[in-house]
């Protein structure tokens, strides 16, 4: 069976990248919009009405407004936008987020994409609340650091000028605001009551992506050993594929002594890790924030949805 599939801002960089994933399937008909015709109203709501599958990477406000274009009962729509992270009637596409949400996407015609900071977080920290570990009340932290194509083009190619500007050369943290538009979705799809004190960090390679969550075992339940919550993470991702728990204390990153935030790349996969001493914890989540964090994702949840390997064009 042929599967047609749209994607509404195939020009930018999650669009891009879509197309590469879908390339090479031959169970896929790319519908694709001429160029002259990609603001055209018209056109874009025929061919998502078109559509088996519409993929939404456009901002927000465009996103909300595809949306409402999609007139058939038959379309799924998967929305890489922030706007209907925590929307109702809304899915979340996140397959390996808890028992069930798998056969969710597959009947769900609204799937919302999650954000690449935001994956790595509740990947990490969502079994422990479902454990028990974590109190839904704890006020916990968070930092991420990226790559640079998480910025799209204007970011890519305000790093790519030769030579770099010396103001780009170092690490720089944003957010500082404390309202980066990934918190509501790393609040409601973990389980807790308030969104952490995130920080994320952009430096000069390309993609990549690691969160860190630093935790005192007295904020976990009393009797909580850092044993018990790599246990954790292990029994909630027994036997998904693109999950892979480390071993705790890591003995090959303690051995070299530095965390290699690109190992992912170029894959779906998420690695997970717990760092330990006797008082405290430090999660730590590593994926390709063009792939499991943006791109991979929306292909798997594609995938889950009709029904087909979920592996299928991400391995």
């Amino acid at each position: 069976m042929t599967f047609k599939v749209f994607v509404d801002g195939q020009e930018g960089t999650t669009g891009l990248r879509i197309h590469e994933y879908l390339a090479a399937r031959t169970d896929i008909e790319v519908l694709k919009i001429d160029a002259d015709k990609r603001k055209d109203p018209a056109e874009r709501s025929r061919l998502l009405n078109a559509a088996d599958v519409a993929f939404l990477c456009l901002p927000d406000a465009a996103s909300r407004e595809a949306a409402f274009m999609v007139n058939n009962d038959r379309t799924c729509l998967i929305d890489a936008s922030t706007a209907h992270r925590t929307a109702p009637g809304w899915t979340f596409g996140l397959p390996e987020l808890a028992r069930g949400q798998r056969g969710a996407i597959q009947a769900s015609k609204r799937i919302s994409n999650p954000g690449c900071h935001s994956s790595a977080f509740i990947l990490a920290v969502r079994p422990l609340v479902d454990a028990g570990l974590l109190p839904q009340d704890a006020a916990i932290s968070a930092t991420s650091i990226t790559g640079y194509s998480g910025g799209g083009k204007s970011m890519i190619a305000e790093y790519e000028q030769q030579p770099l500007p010396a103001h780009l050369q170092a690490p720089r943290p944003y957010g500082l605001a404390l309202k980066h538009k990934h918190l509501p979705e790393m609040a409601a799809h973990t389980g807790l009551a308030t969104p952490p004190v995130f920080q994320p960090i952009v430096s000069t390679f390309y993609k990549g992506l690691a969160v860190s969550v630093p935790l005192h075992l007295s904020q976990l339940k009393p009797g909580t050993t850092p044993e018990a919550v790599h246990a954790a993470l292990v029994a909630h991702y027994a036997g998904e594929r693109f999950i892979n728990v480390k071993p705790l204390r890591d003995a090959a990153t303690l051995e070299t002594g530095f965390f290699d935030v690109q190992a992912c790349n170029d894959t779906n996969r998420v690695d997970l890790f717990v760092f330990a001493s006797d008082t405290q914890v430090l999660l730590m989540s590593r994926l390709d924030n063009l792939g499991k964090g943006a791109s991979g994702a929306a292909v798997q949840s594609m995938n889950v949805h009709l029904g087909v390997e979920e592996s299928l064009g991400l391995v």
